[in-house]
């Protein structure tokens, strides 16, 4: 970076990154009590500090790899002749990946050929970077396998993304990810895109689909649709982009800053559920987002749209992320609440599965935070053993073609 780009990214980065990707830096301010309050906070600080405790020490024992490529120990793994992690065993069903991404290029837009294929992938988390592999711990939420030095390059780089681009986005296209796919055995992916609420540049569904289209790539990758709920036209933008195609919705509370719950987007639920689509939500807490933007992700306000809207299917992203368990809770008092299983450590995601028997659990893994390969490794282990063939093919498979009927041959 320049001495005139990194002037620039230290000026602009409060005002951009709200609005350019999922490290949104937020208003300060304090929510009213009974949408935020010190139990909360406390309740999170808490939730860390067990998580830690708790590594290593469940029914799996010690789950820590060396980068990606150190899964290759587990059995259903190796390397093939360019040293890339590759499944090998092929009992593993075909899988649907409900929560991926592409590259990201926004607000000035910066030249970015999602169309393009390059030697490797650099993930958000690229554990993988020659001599400066990471420790992979499949024991805790996924993201705190982040050094804050990783945090930091991924601020940098998501600022990157409206600015002058990203060299790790440049890497994050769709035949890279379809390469991957072949490799982990993953037959589909749903592509969530999402409107950030950008005075220009705001146009993540249109570049997508553009690029699979363009890619030929429109029978694995599947582009969703996305509105900003404080657009007042969000239900006819909403019309306009599933005429166009597409099955899903991703909402994300933390980045929009809205509440799941807020009257104002009960006009956009009852499009949804007319329209016949899923409403994706980024679920619960992360960790590594702005204090300010946690109000809107407790489970407790995403209760009022599964209880209003029986017909309305909601994915409950990464399963409420730090605030698992709540976020389970909801899914088993409602059959509209599906969960979305990426980001949760392995004995959090076995206790999902004998909490539902693994109904309603659907495998997603975040591309390209992480590799494809540290989701599945998760799956592959919780259902290992006797009685786990039934549950893995329906994380991995059966749940998302029951869900999305007709989308998935």
């Amino acid at each position: 970076m320049t001495r005139k780009q990194d002037f620039t990214r230290r000026r602009l980065l409060g005002v951009t990154a709200a609005t350019v990707g999922t490290l949104a830096l937020g208003a300060c301010g304090r929510a009213p009590g009974e949408r935020y309050n010190d139990a909360d906070v406390a309740l999170l600080a808490r939730q860390r500090e067990e998580e830690a405790a708790a590594s290593g020490k469940g029914p799996f024992g010690r789950q820590v790899y060396r980068g990606y490529r150190g899964l290759v120990e587990l059995p259903w793994f190796g390397l093939d002749g360019d040293g890339q992690l590759v499944i090998t065993d092929d009992s593993v069903p075909l899988a649907v990946d409900v929560h991926g991404h592409l590259g990201m290029s926004v607000l000035f837009r910066p030249h970015l050929d999602l169309t393009a294929q390059t030697p490797r992938v650099r993930h958000l988390l690229d554990c993988d970077e020659p001599g400066n592999e990471c420790d992979l711990d499949l024991d805790v939420y996924a993201n705190t396998n982040f050094s804050p030095a990783a945090l930091d390059a991924l601020q940098s780089h998501t600022v990157a993304q409206g600015l002058w681009g990203s060299e790790f986005s440049a890497t994050q296209t769709a035949p890279n990810l379809l390469r991957e796919m072949d490799a982990m055995r993953v037959e589909h992916t749903l592509l969530l895109p999402i409107k950030l609420g950008l005075p220009f540049g705001d146009r993540l569904t249109e570049d997508w689909r553009t690029a699979v289209k363009s890619a030929g790539l429109g029978e694995r990758l599947h582009v969703g649709l996305s509105v900003h709920p404080e657009d007042e036209d969000a239900p006819a933008q909403l019309r306009e982009q599933a005429r166009r195609g597409g099955r899903i919705v991703k909402l994300h509370p933390t980045v929009q800053r809205f509440y799941p719950d807020d009257p104002r987007v009960m006009p956009l639920y009852e499009e949804c559920e007319r329209l016949g689509l899923v409403v994706f939500y980024h679920g619960g807490r992360a960790g590594i987002e702005p204090d300010s933007s946690h109000p809107y992700a407790m489970p407790r306000h995403y209760e009022g749209p599964l209880r209003d809207f029986p017909g309305l299917n909601f994915i409950l992203g990464h399963a409420g992320a730090r605030d698992n368990a709540a976020m389970v809770d909801l899914a088993v008092r409602y059959d509209n609440a599906w969960l979305g299983i990426h980001g949760q450590s392995v004995s959090n995601l076995a206790t999902m599965i004998e909490r539902t028997g693994g109904q309603r659990l659907l495998f997603g893994t975040d591309w390209p935070f992480y590799h494809l390969g540290m989701s599945l490794a998760k799956v592959l282990l919780a259902t290992q053993g006797p009685g786990g063939a039934g549950p893995r093919r329906m994380i991995l498979r059966e749940n998302a073609v029951a869900l999305f009927d007709g989308t998935f041959s």
